[in-house]
């Protein structure tokens, strides 16, 4: 993987990581302000929030390998 690579997986990990936040933070004030009430919206919000994290941690251990990989050669 070229340095070009990195940089490029390294900016995609910084935007997956500002989508998981965001999700987060909506599934946060789910919780702080619209609960009970908004129960309904609680599978939706979770499934949408565990996929951005689970797209930030993939693309994280990407990043890992990539570098570690750099470090090595």
């Amino acid at each position: 993987m070229s340095n070009e690579d990195v940089v490029a997986l390294d900016k995609e990990v910084r935007r997956l990581k500002r989508i998981a936040s965001e999700w987060a933070a909506r599934m946060h004030d789910l919780v702080e302000e619209r609960l009970p009430a908004a129960y309904t919206e609680i599978p939706a919000m979770s499934q949408f929030t565990f996929d951005a994290c689970k797209a930030w941690a993939d693309a994280s251990a990407r990043l890992a390998a990539a570098q570690q990989k750099g470090t090595a050669a």
